[in-house]
């Protein structure tokens, strides 16, 4: 496992869920070498999907750009180490979004 403490840059999930992820990304790094990303992302991606239902998506290593539309909720990147870790339950376009709040708003003017 790396030494020290997870550092979070984003997240807008509950503390519960924030902990969850850390304490997967730690139990992953238990089991797997830090340069085994994809693993490390699988183990998280899976564990959540059981914990928290389907569709989070994950993505572990050192140097990765990312631009994403998630849930509301549902989107954490920390980092433990040098490792980063992008945890995120994918969500509609936002266009979809705008679409169902247009149909929402007509419903509740009706």
């Amino acid at each position: 496992m790396l030494e020290g403490k997870a550092v979070i840059g984003e997240t807008d999930m509950l503390q519960t869920m924030q902990q969850d992820a850390m304490d997967l990304a730690s139990k992953a790094l238990d089991v797997f070498d830090v340069t085994e990303a994809i693993e490390i992302a699988r183990f998280i991606k899976k564990e959540f999907d059981r914990m928290h239902g389907l569709g989070w998506q994950c993505i572990v290593g050192t140097d990765f750009g990312s631009f994403v539309t998630h849930c509301c909720g549902c989107f954490i990147y920390f980092c433990l180490g040098n490792l980063a870790i992008l945890l995120f339950r994918g969500s509609a376009s936002p266009e979809a979004h705008e679409n169902q709040f247009s149909v929402l708003e007509a419903a509740a003017k009706a």
